[in-house]
């Protein structure tokens, strides 16, 4: 795994071309990896994340780099092999309020295949949980809770969410306790009413 490079950062997705790119599980899959991670992949080991064949996953694997997402890093030592690394540390999506039809569709189209890979995700859990470790099946939950909160302090609970689960960030922990697992985590804030 690589260190973060200085430049990477946070980027927000405003492109419509982008994220209709980015609204396909395979491409969630490995932005997913590259930037929970911070490592460099091969088209081979990322075809293990994307569940797909390392030639289909280096065709993805260029789509992303077309949009900048992604980029080639330096080889291992073996000229031969073409390794894979994130431009960005996280990335997020706004298409605006004022977002024109088209922006809007895109963006929808990517959070729809966002939130069916998180289903997806909890299924999966469903079917797997009986033969779980008792400790790792009692410790998951699927929590809801309606919150009464002004525009501000909803702005601080994101805050603390956020602070609170930065240290627990794959990428930042180099060498986690062991018996560590990876552990899906989603957080969504919305107005219902």
């Amino acid at each position: 795994m690589t260190e973060a490079r200085p430049d990477q950062h946070r980027a927000t997705i405003t492109d419509p071309q982008v994220m209709r790119a980015l609204a396909h599980p395979a491409r969630l899959a490995i932005m997913e990896h590259l930037t929970s991670t911070g490592g460099t992949v091969t088209a081979t080991e990322c075809a293990e994340v994307a569940g797909l064949s390392p030639s289909a996953t280096s065709y993805h694997l260029r789509a992303l780099a077309g949009f900048g997402l992604v980029e080639e890093a330096p080889s291992r030592g073996d000229a031969r092999e073409r390794l894979w690394r994130s431009t960005v540390r996280s990335w997020g999506v706004d298409a605006g309020q004022a977002a024109e039809p088209e922006t809007r569709a895109a963006e929808r189209a990517l959070l729809e295949t966002w939130l069916a890979r998180d289903l997806e995700r909890t299924r999966d859990w469903l079917r797997r949980a009986p033969g779980e470790p008792a400790d790792w099946y009692e410790q998951t939950r699927l929590y809801d809770s309606l919150l009464l909160l002004t525009v501000e302090e909803l702005a601080g609970l994101n805050a603390a969410v956020d602070r609170l689960v930065e240290p627990y960030r794959k990428r930042n922990r180099a060498a986690p306790p062991t018996g560590a697992r990876t552990v899906a985590v989603q957080y969504k804030a919305l107005p219902i009413d």
